[in-house]
């Protein structure tokens, strides 16, 4: 169990459609078809799991707001790990524009 941890949320109703074994980053699709990658740090993969925590699994279909993945921030940056999160649309030639809103109902 994670101590302290900061929550991957879904942003939208979906299908988990990739998730990572060593639980630093998810692919979801929602249900209009875009695909997203969430990735947590950089490199992170190279912790095998450590100070990761998930709450779903492959094929698992998600609503908005619900946890995904719980992860302890500061003990990924104490083990020398940069800690930015990466949001990635990984189809985005399907749309014509892509844009990020924040979600007050998530805060």
């Amino acid at each position: 169990m994670i101590r302290k941890p900061v929550w991957v949320i879904a942003p939208f109703d979906g299908t988990v459609t990739a998730l990572f074994p060593t639980k630093h980053a998810i692919g979801l699709t929602s249900r209009d078809g875009i695909e997203l990658l969430i990735h947590v740090g950089i490199n992170t993969v190279e912790l095998n799991g450590e100070h990761f925590e998930t709450f779903v699994t492959q094929g698992d279909t998600v609503r908005r707001g619900q946890k995904l993945i719980g992860f302890d921030l500061e003990k990924i940056a104490q083990a020398g790990y940069p800690t930015q999160t990466m949001v990635i649309v990984t189809n985005t030639p399907a749309f014509e524009s892509v844009s990020v809103q924040e979600n007050p109902e998530l805060h």
